[in-house]
């Protein structure tokens, strides 16, 4: 439909001093909660609204509605479809056209960002002053051609997490004429080419005029808001993409984006970064958020950390089978900067008696308190001693942190191997009084932090690249028993493989609060892959994740080192074997099939992109009908991912991780 160029609006004008301006905040969680960034935000916004208008899309609990109400003037829920894009047209008509018309400017944003990180002051005083019909927060620079098309143009448009209108614009009839025309959302890539990178292009072209507060000409990317977020904030950039932090890492990587460089340079700015954590740990997969925000922490032998005057209750939860270790594990423990609990579990009273005497000749002061408990069925091993035998010691409110560890041998692997994974756990939670010391300081200064444990074994065991093992698909089926919703990682999870680790009793609520029995647990001899026992080692992170807790991984200086230079060199050999960033080189292995769903076809594209490039652009005008007809054939082999695409997500049409595949 033809519509003549601003024949029905005015000349655009600045925000006028008194003037009224709505928010139009478009709110999605998988759960219906509403984190404390949510909050956070929309007290931030109100003195510069005055009205907010949350529009929910999908669920929304009473408690998420408690907590709105006294940052937003209107909380309207609806069903969860059509994406952003119907999220913000029905709530538009909702609001009413007559009312809109009662204000000078309304803003369309949603959940995606985390901010502010700095001022909204600054930003509304500059651009209340520019004379414009809408703006962005941020922009993104156009491509061609359309990489969701393959043809065309992708041009420059405004990001959707923010675009403001002025009157001048909202109350003409080629404002009406967008939203009624909009057709129905089903897919993330119909939101990107019907709004998102439509938008300001058809409002341009109708003679509107824009303006950007932080314009990508004055980046270094064409994506700054992915790409150069403490540029932007650095700036006076108040949004914080949370694209950032559970992005695809290899892409992440290629780019030289250090998440957690940009979390500190938020929290120098004063934005309280829990909130940060609190969030994306329940909806990122944790593996991803893990290595975006660089949460790996190496620590020095001499304490530089630990605050005395604000002690931790502790409790050490010691499963011993092999009581020639005693000695060993108590050498350990009394590294730790305060007295502690300690609970020790072993099979039969002939061990539990050498473990009594062992105590009792040390007496070490650092021991509060010792309890030995004798199993009635060692099946589990020190799983079922920790959840079943020690149920009682992981209660919350009784200690502040349970520290674990067992007597571990690895007697059926080789003596080498056996040796490694042993010092590895062990070193890496108590390696010195200093290491201990700082270890428990973490917990000191994170309250979000449930768990710390040590990196994935990859020394003398072949875990990268198949760390669920036969576990994956159990592991699913409980989690959806016990209300774990976070998203599993695909290849391996964020796990403390070997089962030592730091722990808030509060982030292991979801595994104490569900009563286990020794029956479930495999017999000792049966103590594989896909048993109860190894399925908890790798979901323990994920029950965390839920509640809100995330986890860490430690290391000493030593391991560090040992276990960087094994990844260089191994790394180093991989990558010789194909060209490109891992990122091309992890998508070839994708689309050849070892690793995905792809086969001989996809094989040669890739092969062709990387090695010939000339011969794969002459072929191009070939490969969206092979990819689509791919596709199709795909989505009828997985439908429970069909499914799962239609979810709501976090857009921004740069954010890449849904574009096609070079």
């Amino acid at each position: 439909m033809h519509i003549e160029q601003r024949a029905d609006a005015v000349a655009p004008t600045a925000f006028p001093s008194a003037g009224r301006r709505v928010v139009f905040y478009l709110l999605h969680d998988s759960r219906g909660d509403v984190d404390d960034y949510i909050v956070y935000k929309l007290a931030e916004l109100r003195p510069f609204a005055e009205h907010i208008f949350v529009v929910v899309n999908g669920d929304l609990t009473e408690e998420g509605r408690r907590r709105l109400e006294p940052v937003a003037d209107t909380v309207w829920v609806r069903e969860n479809v059509g994406f952003d894009v119907w999220g913000y047209k029905t709530a538009l008509a909702h609001f009413g056209a007559a009312r809109l018309a009662e204000y000078d400017e309304l803003i369309l944003m949603n959940y995606t960002w985390f901010g502010p990180v700095r001022s909204f002051a600054p930003l509304f005083e500059r651009m209340d002053q520019q004379p414009v019909d809408f703006w962005g927060m941020t922009d993104y620079a156009g491509e061609t051609p359309n990489p969701y098309t393959l043809t065309g143009v992708l041009h420059r448009h405004l990001q959707s997490h923010w675009i403001a209108v002025r009157r001048s614009m909202f109350t003409t009839d080629a404002w009406r004429d967008y939203w009624n025309d909009m057709p129905m959302i089903t897919t993330y890539v119909d939101s990107i080419l019907e709004h998102e990178s439509r938008f300001t292009h058809h409002f341009e072209q109708l003679g509107f005029e824009s303006a950007v507060a932080f314009a990508v000409d004055d980046y270094p990317s064409k994506h700054p808001a992915l790409l150069n977020a403490e540029l932007l904030m650095d700036d006076g950039c108040p949004a914080l993409k949370r694209r950032a932090f559970f992005h695809y890492p290899p892409y992440l990587d290629q780019h030289a984006v250090i998440g957690r460089w940009t979390i500190e340079k938020a929290e120098s700015y004063g934005y309280p970064v829990a909130m940060l954590y609190q969030n994306l740990v329940k909806n990122a997969p944790p593996k991803s958020l893990y290595t975006d925000a660089s949460m790996m922490e190496v620590l020095p032998d001499v304490d530089v950390s630990y605050d005395p005057a604000k002690p931790l209750r502790l409790a050490a939860v010691v499963h011993i089978y092999y009581e020639e270790m005693t000695d060993e594990l108590l050498d350990r423990l009394v590294m730790l900067p305060e007295k502690f609990d300690l609970f020790v579990t072993t099979t039969d009273q002939t061990k539990a008696d050498a473990i009594r005497t062992i105590l009792d000749q040390r007496a070490d002061a650092k021991v509060a308190h010792s309890e030995i408990r004798i199993l009635p069925s060692n099946r589990g091993r020190d799983l079922s001693a920790f959840f079943i035998e020690c149920r009682d010691v992981l209660e919350v409110g009784r200690y502040d942190l349970i520290v674990k560890i067992h007597s571990k041998k690895t007697v059926q692997d080789s003596y080498n191997a056996g040796r490694y994974f042993k010092y590895q756990q062990l070193d890496n939670v108590l390696h010195s009084p200093g290491y201990a010391a700082n270890a428990v300081a973490l917990f000191q200064k994170e309250e979000g932090l449930g768990l710390a444990f040590p990196p994935m074994i990859h020394i003398g065991y072949p875990t990268m690249g198949r760390g669920w093992y036969a576990n994956k698909q159990p592991a699913e089926v409980l989690a959806k028993e016990l209300g774990i919703r976070v998203p599993f990682d695909d290849i391996s999870p964020l796990a403390p493989y070997g089962c030592f680790w730091f722990a808030r009793p509060e982030a292991l609520k979801i595994l104490t609060d569900r009563k286990w029995k020794y029956e479930e647990y495999a017999a000792p001899d049966r103590h594989s892959d896909g048993s109860l026992a190894h399925v908890q080692e790798r979901l323990v992170a994920y029950a965390a994740a839920e509640l809100g807790y995330h986890a860490r991984t430690i290391s000493t200086t030593e391991h560090t080192a040992i276990s960087h230079a094994a990844l260089d060199f191994k790394l180093d050999q991989m990558g010789a074997t194909m060209p490109g960033y891992p990122i091309d080189q992890i998508q070839f292995l994708h689309r050849a099939g070892w690793l995905g769903h792809g086969g001989i076809v996809a094989l040669t594209r890739v092969y062709l992109k990387l090695n010939h490039p000339r011969i794969a652009s002459a072929l191009r005008p070939f490969d969206r009908p092979a990819r689509m007809t791919h596709a199709w054939l795909w989505r009828l082999r997985h439908p429970a991912e069909r499914k799962k695409n239609r979810k709501e997500v976090d857009s921004d049409i740069a954010e890449g991780e849904f574009r096609p595949a070079e």
